[in-house]
């Protein structure tokens, strides 16, 4: 039990430290992109953080397993190192009867990862979608800032007042470039501007009063010129601008088990169902990999190892990719993760008959 507790213990904290770099790494990332799309206007920066939060269950997925495979791999490497495997060999505990301690432990993570996969991770992507979809793409007159040139796509607009219910605004430069080559590009100036709601309409919509419009052609010594009284300008919304997730990582299982006969629906399924097995695999490699001797350090195999690990993640998505497009079925998630597991056993034995076959070598040879 103090053995049990130990490993548990150091486990669970060195995974945990993993994870958690990995996730401040990744997310970091995340969050420089989502500022800089912040930054131009074309999101709200009041739900940055709920957007990250909603994202979150969807980046661990990855991150779980591997965080739990290099807090195994280091403690494993530090028994090592600091010859603790040794005074337990010698008091007749094996690496296996080690890992047989962990079975529990890899349980746990196991269904934390089943819960991510299943229901955190689709309900997030939703919730995210949701979110961007009602209030956070903006594109058009939603971008305005008072005294400020904002440019969108095509259009590049300054207003010198706004009110506060950005409704109405003053004082309006609009300047819109062609479409085609051949085309005129379309300036607008006028003293005032009201945006217009209008029903099962996603364009931005504004009435412009007193003003002129010219339209300018491009390498070509000529414009026209129209002055107006009062002008309706509709501006279709950017579609490069919306965030999208795929909708099928989006639905429930239990709607992905009830169309399971589509190749796509039956490929996110099985990625659901299989990954967290994955956690089992990750603790029968880490045994099978982390054998060092004290002068090599317990870094020495972490990199290969990593490598390994990494692999049978790359192969999982993989088959996700192909299990869509129909051209293999959804048996090779089970089949590359007992391929893996018939890997580990193979690493481990291979480590057990080099000495015997190293001291047949040398028998021979006397």
């Amino acid at each position: 039990m103090i053995i049990r507790r130990y490993l548990v213990k150091q486990v669970v904290s060195n995974s945990l430290v993993v994870i958690g770099l990995l996730t401040l790494i990744m997310m970091g990332g995340r969050l420089i992109k989502y500022f800089g799309v912040a930054a131009q206007g074309r999101l709200d920066a009041s739900i940055l953080f709920s957007i990250i939060g909603y994202r979150l269950p969807e980046f661990l997925t990855l991150i779980f397993p591997l965080g739990f495979f290099i807090g195994l791999m280091l403690v494993f490497g530090r028994l090592y190192v600091d010859h603790e495997m040794a005074v337990l060999n010698g008091s007749g505990v094996s690496r296996h009867q080690l890992a047989r301690m962990l079975i529990p432990l890899t349980l746990v993570f196991m269904l934390l990862q089943g819960v991510l996969m299943l229901w955190m991770s689709p309900w997030g992507l939703r919730q995210f979608e949701q979110l961007t979809t009602s209030q956070a793409v903006r594109t058009g007159f939603d971008l305005v800032r008072p005294k400020e040139f904002i440019s969108s796509g095509r259009y590049t607009i300054y207003a010198g007042d706004l009110s506060e219910d950005r409704r109405n605004l003053k004082d309006i430069f609009f300047y819109q470039r062609a479409e085609k080559e051949g085309k005129p590009d379309v300036m607008i100036l006028a003293k005032e501007a009201t945006r217009v709601e209008v029903a099962n309409d996603s364009a931005n919509v504004v009435d412009l009063i007193q003003g002129r419009r010219y339209e300018i052609y491009s390498g070509q010594p000529k414009y026209t010129q129209a002055e107006f009284q009062s002008y309706r300008l509709r501006l279709e919304n950017d579609k490069e601008a919306k965030f999208e997730s795929a909708e099928v990582e989006a639905l429930t299982t239990s709607k992905l088990w009830q169309n399971r006969n589509d190749p796509t629906v039956a490929s996110e399924l099985g990625w659901r169902m299989f990954v967290p097995l994955v956690m089992i695999v990750a603790l029968a490699l880490a045994v099978a990999l982390s054998e060092v001797s004290p002068r090599q350090g317990r870094y020495l195999k972490l990199f290969p190892a990593l490598l390994i690990f990494a692999s049978l993640i790359v192969a999982m998505m993989a088959i996700k990719t192909r299990v869509s497009k129909q051209e293999i079925g959804i048996w090779a998630y089970p089949l590359v993760l007992f391929v893996y597991a018939m890997a580990a056993a193979i690493f481990s034995r291979k480590q057990k008959l080099a000495p015997k076959i190293k001291k047949q070598i040398q028998r021979v040879r006397s």
